[in-house]
């Protein structure tokens, strides 16, 4: 079945009109492995195979939907896509409605990704892309698996990372056609910076690797104690905040240039080890998780002091999220403790 005409068996979403609940606090019963803004509400996937989607009115909605853990998760906007290490790869509609787009057996799905019309995943060193009206995905090849997948703004070209850096593939006339970004290591989570212009990727080492595209040519980001798990584009000048410190480190990219030869911004979090950072869709700020549990909200800029809003549980934050309208942010943990809560910037 298509994509077109999945959602036409379901045209109103299949939310019940529920009363509106303003904060919440649950134990899913497994770690918290990802979280995706949703429309007005948050979607969250677990180490138990579902997956949650978090709304302004009532209960969040549970979503059988992977016999293992939840990988990975993306969102075209209309719905979830999931990868899980039970070898399918899924979309859920927010009213519960699962279609299994392809299913690799034993083998692990390890990333998804969504764009305007296309959508992929992975699983070991190839990456498959879909785009609407077809009916097979294309293979993309890649030397080791792939460690990250993201589509730029306007989903033309897909980024895969792997060993020895990453693959930029552009659709053309019978085949998709790669360029290579090479740097050494692994490299793993990757995205596209808003204006297209870089590439940045997590690596095995502590630092991340970064590409400008017009001329490939390559930067390294340094200064965090652990690797680094999580960043996010902040604010529209924007700034790259990352975790993987002490502090949420901020580099700017605000010039052609880059963060190249300039000092980031430094947002001092609780004092424990950041694990986790997230964006506040249009605000130049940021989302803080830490090791112990505690999740702060702090301006790029400092203008405003920091906001504590959950404290130290014992849980690793593994998991933010705010949705579009800002109202009410949602945190995660390895401890499977999740909050659901509002948020005023």
């Amino acid at each position: 079945m298509n994509q077109d005409a999945f959602f036409q068996q379901f045209p109103d979403g299949g939310f019940p009109e529920l009363p509106t609940k303003q904060e919440m606090t649950l134990d899913v019963g497994a770690p918290v492995t990802g979280a995706v803004p949703f429309g007005d509400g948050v979607a969250a996937g677990c180490g138990d195979g579902t997956v949650r989607f978090f709304r302004l009115d009532g209960d969040p909605l549970v979503v059988c939907a992977h016999d293992g853990a939840v990988l990975c998760l993306a969102s075209d906007g209309r719905s979830v896509l999931s990868g899980g290490d039970d070898g399918r790869f899924l979309r859920i509609t927010p009213g519960g409605c699962v279609e299994e787009i392809a299913s690799f057996g034993t083998r692990w799905v390890d990333c998804v990704a969504a764009g305007q019309g296309v959508y992929a995943c992975s699983s070991r060193r190839v990456a498959y892309v879909w785009r609407d009206g077809e009916t097979a995905p294309a293979q993309l090849e890649h030397p080791s698996t792939v460690g990250g997948l993201a589509f730029d703004s306007k989903s033309r070209r897909l980024a895969a990372t792997h060993h020895r850096g990453a693959t930029l593939w552009e659709p053309g006339a019978e085949t998709w056609m790669p360029t290579e970004m090479m740097w050494k290591g692994l490299h793993g989570t990757v995205a596209f910076s808003p204006d297209d212009a870089y590439l940045v990727a997590t690596t095995e080492d502590r630092m991340l690797n970064g590409w400008r595209l017009h001329d490939k040519k390559d930067f390294q980001l340094y200064g965090y104690v652990n690797k680094v798990k999580s960043f996010a584009w902040v604010g529209d000048v924007p700034h790259l905040a990352t975790a993987g410190a002490f502090d949420a480190i901020c580099w700017p990219f605000d010039n052609a240039q880059g963060p190249a030869g300039r000092d980031p911004l430094r947002i001092p979090g609780s004092g424990e080890a950041i694990t986790v950072v997230a964006p506040v869709p249009g605000r130049a700020a940021v989302l803080i998780g830490s090791r112990q549990g505690e999740v702060m909200l702090s301006e790029v800029d400092g203008s405003k002091p920091p906001v504590m809003l959950r404290g130290a549980s014992g849980a690793e934050i593994t998991a933010l999220a705010v949705n579009t309208s800002r109202s009410h942010v949602f945190i995660g943990d390895a401890g499977g403790s999740v909050m659901w809560r509002p948020l005023q910037v």
